[in-house]
Formats: structure tokens, sequence, C-alpha cells
């Protein structure tokens, strides 16, 4: 099966150029950086790095804590985050750290695995949620290197997948000298495939900063003032269109009604502005310099790194990502700001998350345009945020967050 992988991932090397023109050509990937994906470096690294993986935007921000936490210890020089997206690279140049650096995943070829493995000299590979690249395990393993994977996370579809080829998958999980795992269901898929020490210490996504910093928005609180507000984030097509019937249904009962989009990928902005010409609703970019229309209806969010600005304002938000067959988005990040959360039924990748916010009575699950107004309208009404949660869920990522760094200083130091 290994042979059958690195024939199938030498083809895509082969076809990589092709691919990486259409990425640049659609603005997914930067015509400075990619290299990165090929191991070509501008520099000599002469330090050993504690290394994290992530495959984007979702992935890095569950760990911020925890590199908050190494950046502070003395026993940790340089560490090296590495993603796939051009997204998730714009998000963590908005963090402040002095050891910590960026590059880009390497395709996973054995070639380049062990390129970058020789480059980088990593002490320990830490990789988040599921990205599991086969021949960068095996190549960690030959070098004597760790592999840890924190956070966890494997649905039952993924594990079918893996299943599928389960001779293949017992040589590839066994590998790991550790795997730290966000639910009991994970914990259950990883025994099966072959994992050997697994631990069980809950959801990295529950942790946050110890000095988060909401971003200033007062030019939009200017015109917030006596205005019913609500937020909707991480949206994809064609969700845009169903928020926006909610909002004509809102703005019978409530005329000042501000509706806050906040899409999943900002790279969809035009495609959303054509839907919002076409549904002729008076709308404002976030990166427009225009002032803003005290008749403003939307106000869409086109740049990453400022929905929690946007909770802070709102006392109820729809979550994305859940209308259409995705799986949802996490919504831990609105909860902690004390929003009412709302989301569409299909919410499988995190469904432990959201058992937990609805038996709290903080998150409900809608179908129709008509349900989730009348929901933000309840939100409305009751007028206060719920602020106990966010000071549970806090809480519960502290816990989470100790447990998960006293498991990896024994590799760090």
């Amino acid at each position: 099966m290994i042979l059958f992988y690195r024939i199938l991932i030498n083809i895509i090397f082969f076809l990589s150029p092709i691919i990486i023109l259409i990425r640049l050509l659609k603005k997914k990937e930067d015509k400075k950086r990619f290299k990165e994906k090929f191991c070509f470096y501008n520099k000599p690294n002469n330090n050993q790095v504690i290394w994290f993986h992530g495959a984007s935007v979702g992935e890095l921000l569950s760990i911020m804590p925890l590199i908050e936490k190494f950046e502070n210890s003395k026993d940790v020089k340089k560490i090296l985050i590495t993603s796939n997206t051009l997204s998730s690279a714009k998000i963590l140049s908005q963090f402040n750290f002095k050891k910590t650096i960026h590059q880009f995943f390497p395709i996973d070829t054995n070639y380049h695995s062990k390129k970058f493995l020789d480059y980088w000299k990593p002490k320990v590979a830490i990789f988040i949620d599921s990205e599991i690249w086969p021949n960068m395990i095996f190549n960690l393993k030959k070098k004597s290197i760790p592999s840890i994977l924190i956070n966890g996370r494997i649905t039952k579809k993924t594990f079918k997948k893996w299943f599928l080829v389960k001779n293949f998958s017992k040589k590839l999980f066994k590998e790991f000298d550790l795997c730290l795992v966000a639910n009991n269901e994970t914990k259950k898929f990883l025994k099966t495939l072959g994992a050997k020490k697994i631990r069980f210490l809950g959801n990295l996504k529950f942790t946050q900063l110890e000095n988060e910093k909401i971003l200033d928005i007062n030019r939009l609180k200017k015109i917030s003032k006596k205005r019913k507000i609500w937020c909707s984030v991480s949206t994809h097509y064609p969700e845009e269109v169903f928020l926006i019937k909610t909002h004509k249904l809102l703005k019978k009962k409530y005329p000042n009604l501000l509706t806050i989009i906040i899409p999943r990928h900002v790279e969809r902005t035009n495609e959303i502005v054509e839907i919002l010409k076409k549904e002729k609703v008076k709308f404002y970019l976030d990166s427009s310099k225009k002032k803003i229309s005290k008749n403003l209806e939307i106000y869409v969010v086109d740049a990453y790194g400022k929905t929690k600005s946007f909770f802070s304002i709102s006392k109820v938000s729809f979550i994305g990502g859940s209308i259409i067959k995705h799986g949802g988005q996490n919504p831990i990040e609105a909860a902690k700001q004390g929003c009412k959360i709302i989301s569409g039924p299909f919410i499988w990748n995190f469904k432990e998350i959201y058992q937990f916010l609805r038996n709290k009575r903080v998150a409900e699950i809608i179908k129709s345009p008509n349900q989730l107004a009348k929901i933000v309208d309840n939100s409305f009404k009751e007028n206060k945020k719920m602020n106990q949660i966010g000071k549970k869920i806090k809480s519960i990522g502290d816990d989470i967050l100790k447990s998960t760094e006293k498991e990896l200083a024994t590799f760090i130091k």
C-alpha cells in the first residue's frame, strides 16, 4: 500500500506546476512563498525546532494558546508552524510571536519529506486534528523523531476510509508516540486503527490566549447604537442567500436591523457582493474606506482575524457550514463571547461541542429562514449576553491546556 501511495503522490508532484499555476490565478497561493512546498529555502537553518503542523486556519487557531505557553518556555528555542493554506499564513502573521515562524507544508513525496526533515531538524513533530501524511510519518520514525497527534479528531466517515486499508493504517498509526484526542469517539477509532498510546484530554478549541485582543471596531460601533445586531460567521455558498431571506423577515419587525456576514473564505467576497446586489439590499464591506451609511443593512467582513470583535457587539450568532452538508464550523468562540448559537442540522464535525452547548441551552438547530428569524427575534427580546457559559468554557479550556502542555513537556525538554 505504501508503494501505491508513493506512486500516487509522485503523480501529483509531476502535475503540481499546473495545480500551483491554477491556484496562483485563483489567488490561493503566495507567489513568493509557494516554493516552500517544494523545500526551496532562502536561508540555512542552524536551530533544532519544535514543529507543529495543521491543515488550515481552524487547526492553527486551536493551538495558539499552546504556542503562547511554549513561547514563554526556557526549554523552547524555536517553533516551526506549517500549514497548507494561504489564509492560515495570513492569520499567523497577526500574532506577535518572537520564537515562532511559519512555512508551508511540503508535498508529501518521500524525497521532499526527507529534505524537509534534514533542513528543519525537528526535535518533535506535532500534528493537529487529522493531518496525517504517510511519507512524513514514516520518515520521522526512521530518523527517531517523536510524532505526536494532538486534538486528534477522526469522524466516522474518515474512520471508514482508513479502515478500508486496515493493514496500511495499522502500520501508520502505530508510529505515533502519543495521541491526544479531542473526543472519546476518536479514541475508539484510533485504537482500532493501531495507535498505541492514546489519551483523551478534551478539545483544544475550548482554550484561549491569556491576553486575547479584540480589534477596534469603533467605526461600526458608532452606527450600531440603538440597532438590533446579529452575526453570521463561517458562511459558505449558498448560505448567504438563506441569511438574506432571514434578514428580510426580521427587518419587517426591526427596520433598523443590522446583519453582519463573515464568510469562511474572504476570497468569496466578490461572489457575495453579486448576491447582495441581486437581492437589492444595502451593504458595506469592512475593507471599504467610504463613510458608512446610516441605512446600512448588511455589513460584510472581508478580512481574516476580526470575528471575535463582531461577536462582542452581537448577542446572537449563526454558525455557517451547517445549512449545507459541510459538517459545521466551530461554535466555541461565539459562545465564549456570550452569544446565543444557532446552526443548521449538518454539524457532525463538532457534534460533541454542540451537544455540550445544547445541554447548557446556549445552542439551537434550525432548518429554515423562518425558524432562524424566530430564534434571533427571541434572543433580541432576552436582551442579555450569556456570560456564564463563557466563564464555564474558559475553565474547561484552562484544564485542557494545562494537561496538554504537561503531556508534551516530556518530549520538548
